[in-house]
């Protein structure tokens, strides 16, 4: 039996508002700024990628795959909600530089994922080819920084406690194993299209401008 991994997906991702809130009241954490910030924060984000995923599919989540492999790729974005177990277990309290920091790099992070999806599904839509302006101008991969930016606010939160390192080390991992090669696939199934060299030699790979 074949499935679509956008379903395991959009329903991680669904759900993480309802997980982050019930970890809030079994561990009696309802005065706590930092927990419910994380809340509004990786909530809306699993929401707005839902509707996201109905309005503007990303054509690679609708490839189907195995019931082993489905729940492979639930087990990984479920480790995402690490910091929220952090956070509410242990009554962690960032401080206000990190706390205003984390929701600038989310903002920042919503921007560039989900204006850059945008973008690519309508030039996709009535064109072919490579997509060299807007903010794949500045990088070619700028949905992925945004997602990079997004979750990095996530950690952020949680890096004055002694866990700080588990978040950490979840989006190395992620960022090693499945983002840094989906990418490179991407590059190479483009090198395909003319002027994707010339592109390739005068854009970044993730971060705009610099890497």
């Amino acid at each position: 039996m074949l499935i679509k991994q956008k379903y395991a997906i959009d329903f991680a991702k669904s759900i993480t508002w309802l997980v982050v809130l019930g970890l809030i009241y079994y561990f009696n954490q309802l005065d706590n700024i930092t927990a419910w910030l994380y809340f509004c924060l990786h909530g809306s984000y699993g929401i707005m990628w839902v509707m996201k995923s109905s309005i503007f599919p990303d054509k690679t989540w609708e490839k189907k795959v195995n019931i082993p492999y489905l729940a492979l790729i639930l087990f990984g974005l479920m480790s995402y909600w690490a910091p929220a177990f952090i956070i509410t277990m242990n009554s962690h309290d960032a401080s206000l530089q990190v706390i205003v920091s984390a929701v600038i790099l989310f903002s920042f992070g919503v921007y560039y994922h989900f204006a850059s999806d945008m973008q690519k599904y309508i030039y996709l839509k009535y064109n072919s080819g490579l997509i060299t302006d807007g903010l794949w101008k500045q990088c070619r991969h700028p949905n992925y920084f945004g997602e990079l930016l997004i979750y990095s606010s996530f950690l952020l939160l949680t890096i004055e406690s002694s866990l700080w390192w588990v978040p950490v080390l979840i989006l190395s991992i992620f960022m090693t194993m499945v983002w840094i090669p989906g990418m490179r696939r991407i590059d190479n199934s483009l090198s395909r299209f003319e002027g994707h060299e010339a592109y390739k030699k005068k854009t970044a790979f993730i971060i705009p401008y610099i890497l």
